[in-house]
Order: structure tokens, then C-alpha cells, then sequence
């Protein structure tokens, strides 16, 4: 299938590694011109500079925080400037800390609220204008299944990514009839840096060695293994691509089939 994504500009947020990175892969894979972003100058050229020499596209890496205003309209500034345009962005950012309700101050939960939540209303907020002018565009949102079923060391992330969710619903009623859409892309255990993090924390709640703690979260994924970064990238190069141009609100699972729910 020719996902039409060849010289398409593709702004992916935290994408120096983990799943933006590999959602940045697939779509540079597909021919498609990526601006990629992250907090570390030297992670980020890294990164860029691994897509230009593989696939031969035009990847630039920027740095940003997404907890700052300023710095995610910097970010969207310099693409449009370096870029011309962008036809998607991919809103994507480091998860707020593990715990439980009594380890979280006010502090916490509005350094929470301005990474997973604000970060994403005002990364969207600078692609509009131009994807409004073109009335065309896809923006994809990564969140988790904590929205669906939340767990109990992510009380903050159980929050604050439902949220998300409700946000791009929200905005794919609004933003149809101008050829936008949203969607959200949903990992389940992926083998990145952060799932490795929370399987050392889990195992050591439980007096159980990290390797006897994966084995167990295997055995609960229908597929039987963790997914990689490349397969979640694929599918978010599917939802990105015309060849998903009627799917818009839509929340898709990236999980081996280990989300038990419905809906």
C-alpha cells in the first residue's frame, strides 16, 4: 500500500528515541520530509541525522520542552521557516513520574497537567493556522491505555491522558469540515526505555527480579511479547497517511490485544 506520505512534512514531538522516534522511522521510510524535536541538542541531531543517511530525506532536528509556550511555537516556527508547510504533527512527550495520590503535591500535578495535557493543546494550537489555510492535515496523539484501564503507579498520566483523549475527540468534531483529523495512537507494553523504567520500579514493589516481572506481563499479552517501536510506528504512519482519510476521533490500540475492555 502506497501511504502517499513522500514529501509530506511530519512534525513528531519527542521523537530522539522510543516510539517517536520510531514513528519518525516509518514515516521518513515512507519518503516523507520529518522536522523532529526533543530537549537534547546532541539526542535530536542524532536522530535526524540516522533518517537523512537511511532513507534520504530531508529530517531536521530542533530542541524543545514541551512544558513551555514559548519553546513548542519556537519549534513550529523554525519547521514552517525550514519546511515551507506541515501536513502532520504527531504530539508526543515524556510521561509525568510514577505514584500514588499521597506522593504528588500541587507542584507535581501542575507540572503534570502542562506536560501530557497543555503540551498538547498548544503543540495543536501551532499547526492550525496552516492546516486550516490548506484545509488539510492530520495531527496523531500518543497516549496510553491508563486512560482505559489506569494504573495504579500512573495516577498522573491516568488523569491527565484521558484528557488527551477527550481533547481530540473533541477536536475531530470540530475540525472535519476543514479536512483535518485527529486521532490518537495507544501503546501497550512497548520495549522502550520508559516501560524497561516502570518494570524495574513494579518488579521491585513486588521483591521479584525485573526478567520474572516481564515474563508474567508477557504471559498477560494475547501476542505473548512486547511490541516494538517499528510496528508502533507503522501504524502511526497509517493513521497519518491518506490512506486513513476517513478516520478521524478515532483511538487506536498498539497493546498485542492485553486491553481487556470494549470500548
Amino acid at each position: 500500500m502506497d501511504l502517499a506520505l513522500k514529501d509530506k512534512v511530519v512534525m513528531v514531538a519527542a521523537s530522539s528515541k522510543g516510539l517517536g522516534f520510531g514513528i519518525a522511522e516509518a514515516v521518513a521510510q515512507e519518503g516523507a520530509r520529518v522536522s523532529l524535536a526533543s530537549r537534547t541538542a546532541e539526542d535530536i541531531e542524532r536522530a535526524a541525522a540516522d533518517l537523512r543517511e537511511r532513507f534520504g530525506v530531508d529530517a531536521r532536528g530542533y530542541t524543545f520542552d514541551a512544558k513551555d509556550a514559548a519553546s513548542i511555537k519556537a519549534w513550529s516556527e523554525a519547521t514552517l521557516a525550514d519546511f515551507g508547510t506541515v501536513d502532520a504533527l504527531v504530539v508526543n512527550a515524556g510521561g509525568p513520574p510514577a505514584g500514588t495520590f499521597d506522593a504528588f503535591d500541587d507542584a507535581a500535578w501542575t507540572d503534570a497537567f502542562h506536560l501530557t495535557l497543555l503540551s498538547a493543546v498548544r503543540m495543536i494550537r501551532t499547526v492550525l493556522p496552516t492546516m486550516k489555510q490548506k484545509q488539510a492535515g492530520a495531527i496523531l496523539t500518543v497516549t496510553s491505555t491508563s486512560f482505559k484501564e489506569p494504573n495504579d503507579l500512573l495516577l498522573l498520566s491516568n488523569v491527565f491522558r484521558s484528557g488527551v483523549v477527550s481533547l481530540v475527540k473533541s477536536l475531530s468534531n470540530e475540525l472535519a469540515s476543514q479536512g483535518i483529523r485527529v486521532n490518537n495512537l495507544v501503546p501497550g507494553r512497548m520495549d522502550t526505555d520508559r516501560v524497561r523504567s516502570l518494570d524495574r520500579i513494579s518488579s521491585g514493589k513486588r521483591g521479584v527480579p525485573v526478567e520474572q516481572f516481564k515474563a508474567a506481563q508477557e504471559q498477560a499479552i494475547p501476542i505473548g511479547r512486547y511490541g516494538t517501536i517499528q510496528e508502533f510506528g507503522a501504524a502511526a504512519a497509517f493513521l497519518l497517511s491518506d490512506a486513513a482519510r476517513y478516520i478521524t476521533g478515532a483511538t487506536l490500540l498498539v497493546d498485542g490485544g492485553k486491553t481487556r475492555t470494549v470500548w
